[in-house]
């Protein structure tokens, strides 16, 4: 069980799942993905071109119109995703990896790489797109979109912008 309210944004035949490392205290707190005021996800992908609109976290499940979804590694809450252990952080990939096969979407996006390596026992990721896949979903590692991580908006936007228009050539 968790200890929260946040629910996946899910369906059949997405274009892209993101996936969050774990809830942060706010999103728990708030019973929304990627709801601390400092988390640029919302932002980012707007204007990487995957919604019309900057939604609000309590708008999330307006994802499902745009062919977008959002799942998370683990559902535990915590203030710092390091706080995780490589174990919790390996059983979600197992998780994880199940629910893109039962629902595979175009694209899987794990935002970060340090989750990624664990989750799917890899080294030496880079970022972008990856060379295996899962079932039929191909899989991408981008950057997180939380107020810690010290890559500009620019950088972030420029990362997913690149998801979404190999999402739009291959359409």
């Amino acid at each position: 069980m968790s200890d929260h309210d946040i629910r996946d944004i899910i369906a059949p035949d997405l274009q892209v799942l993101f996936c969050g490392i774990n809830p942060g205290k706010s999103s728990a707190h708030t019973g929304f993905h990627f709801a601390h005021p400092g988390n640029r996800f919302w932002k980012v992908i707007h204007q990487a071109g995957f919604t019309r609109e900057q939604l609000l976290p309590e708008q999330e499940q307006r994802l499902l119109e745009t062919g977008c979804g959002i799942t998370m590694l683990v559902e535990r809450p915590t203030i710092l995703a390091s706080e995780l252990a490589g174990a919790e952080l390996r059983d979600g990939g197992a998780r994880l990896q199940e629910k893109v096969l039962r629902f595979q979407p175009r694209a899987l996006a794990v935002l970060g790489k340090d989750a990624f390596q664990k989750a799917f026992r890899q080294r030496n990721v880079a970022w972008g797109e990856q060379p295996q896949l899962l079932g039929e979903t191909r899989l991408w590692v981008l950057p997180n979109p939380s107020g810690l991580n010290r890559a500009s908006l620019e950088e972030m936007v420029a990362a997913y912008r690149q998801l979404h228009d190999w999402l739009q050539n291959k359409a």
